[in-house]
């Protein structure tokens, strides 16, 4: 047969395929049912076991994992199907329902908001993107933006999550399992790093840098065509360009932002020195309490599967049949426990969505826990 006749072949059992599976699924429509009847969990670990080993057991041996593989998408969906018509919302879907409802419909404009570092900081430039008149408190470290809004110091805190060049801020992630709050809001900030030093200073002079450690990664380039120079972290890219500034020594420098040379009285010994030109901070704006403003269409959750083989599978099967897009995925170890990890999940779905509804009331079936952050927008 030609290409054209095997494709043919292929349409055919296509359309049986399609019967087939809709008659299954009406199967599972009247399982669901006698489920709902007689107050029944959807998931049947112990049948959905059988099932798979009579497939292997039918299949050839070069498609037994094909097999496996597509049976357990088949589960995961004929799972979402009956979890649908069974209708039942759970106690964090009403939760986020109450707080759209509850949210004001306009975000807010004059409030005071924590950020990590001093005047010049990247964080202090992405607040006043999501802010029109922000009171800024500065803090030394992220563990005290977030201390800061749990205390209710401060209504709002402004934290760096990933950048375009160096990945995750890990140390943010690691403390986001430890406290408790919401994401409102998000916005991407333009990094442009320079090197500044002391009025007069020569380049060749220079034998100590200070910054922070994303901004030295994403640097890292530059950094290593100098030679017998010291690279030191700091708390924060400001920081870095304020320590400069008031230290006695002529032969250190700072990676830092333009807008820092000008705060801080410095020169500008080379501008524009990311590795990547196209160099962009993701920051989040957070709060004590679950807030969801209109145009929410971005979600970040933190979900712990099962430690078991293709655990993991099932969660993105879940959120795969149900269409809703993966932005990010960042595991994180989980404490006290060897070699298991949690998945911090971004979802890019309106909330106003079936499927965003389903997804939040799946959940708990899918996962062997999970702490929802929130749901926001993001700011250009």
């Amino acid at each position: 047969m030609n290409l054209e006749e095997l494709r043919n072949n292929i349409d055919s059992i296509d359309d049986e395929i399609v019967n087939l599976v809709e008659s299954r699924m009406d199967i599972a429509a009247k399982i669901a049912a006698y489920k709902k009847e007689n107050n029944l969990p959807v998931l049947n670990s112990a049948r959905e076991r059988q099932i798979l080993s009579a497939i292997a057991k039918k299949s050839r041996p070069e498609t037994k994992n094909y097999m496996r593989v597509l049976y357990s998408l088949m589960f995961e969906l004929s799972r979402s199907y009956q979890s649908n018509l069974l209708g039942k919302n759970s106690e964090m879907f009403d939760t986020i329902m109450n707080s759209i409802e509850s949210t004001p419909k306009l975000f807010p404009s004059d409030v005071q908001v924590a950020c990590q570092g001093v005047e010049g900081a990247y964080s202090q430039l992405a607040c006043e993107k999501m802010f029109k008149n922000p009171s800024i408190m500065y803090l030394n470290n992220f563990e005290g933006v977030f201390s800061a809004v749990e205390s209710g110091l401060c209504k709002y805190g402004i934290l760096p999550i990933e950048n375009s060049t160096a990945g995750s801020v890990i140390k943010v992630y690691d403390l986001m399992t430890e406290h408790n709050f919401h994401i409102v809001r998000s916005t991407r900030v333009k990094i442009n790093h320079c090197l500044l030093a002391k009025k007069g200073t020569e380049l060749s002079s220079v034998r100590e840098i200070f910054s922070h450690e994303q901004a030295i990664n994403q640097c890292s380039d530059f950094l290593n065509s100098l030679k017998d120079v010291k690279v030191t972290c700091c708390e924060n890219t400001a920081v870095a360009a304020k320590m400069v500034s008031e230290s006695d020594r002529a032969d250190i420098a700072a990676l830092s932002s333009h807008s820092c040379a000008e705060l801080y009285n410095l020169d500008v010994l080379k501008s524009v020195v990311q590795d990547s030109q196209n160099n962009y901070t993701r920051f989040v704006c957070i709060s004590k309490n679950l807030e969801i403003y209109p145009g929410a269409d971005k979600t970040s959750l933190m979900l712990i599967a099962p430690h078991k083989p293709g655990s993991l599978y099932k969660a993105l099967a879940r959120v795969y049949a149900l269409g809703i897009n993966l932005i990010k995925l960042e595991s994180r170890p989980i404490p006290d426990r060897d070699f298991e990890f949690m998945f911090y999940f971004d979802l890019e779905t309106s909330i106003y969505s079936e499927e965003f509804a389903r997804l939040i009331c799946e959940l708990d079936e899918i996962s062997d826990g999970f702490k929802y952050f929130g749901s926001y927008s993001e700011v250009i």
